[in-house]
């Protein structure tokens, strides 16, 4: 018997279309609002996902904030909702994190590198990251 399986990380879009005024930067823009989440996969079908984060995504400056879990969760079932500030935990600007292979890394302001999200410190030239 042959079996396909898998663990990964799966990023869903959560449509949210409504225009904000940024807390970090005060322009107009919107937000752009998705789940990571670990999934179990056979054959290539999801099975069981848990570890389930919402984050938000400024459009006009990039701030990333981690959204809770309690209104990321009703924004997912399709509640027509609002997102406030006192939902919100800033987490940093884009320019310090990249998308890369579904999960999300910090970029080493000193060097440049892409590091782990668990990492504290650049791997490469030791420099504390996110400072």
């Amino acid at each position: 018997m042959f079996l396909i399986f898998g663990i990964d990380t799966v990023r869903k879009e959560i449509p949210y279309d409504k225009l904000i005024i940024c807390s970090k930067c005060g322009r107009y823009g919107r937000y752009n609002v998705y789940m990571l989440c670990k999934c179990f996969s056979l054959f290539f079908i999801p099975i069981i996902k848990w570890d389930r984060h919402y984050y938000v995504e400024s459009t006009c400056c990039g701030a990333l904030y981690e959204l809770n879990q309690e209104v990321g969760n009703r924004l997912r079932s399709g509640e027509n909702i609002e997102i406030s500030d006192r939902d919100l935990i800033y987490i940093g600007n884009n320019n310090e994190w990249t998308y890369s292979k579904n999960t999300y890394n910090k970029r080493c302001v000193n060097c440049g590198y892409i590091a782990q999200e668990d990492f504290e410190y650049c791997p490469k030239c030791g420099h504390k990251l996110g400072d």
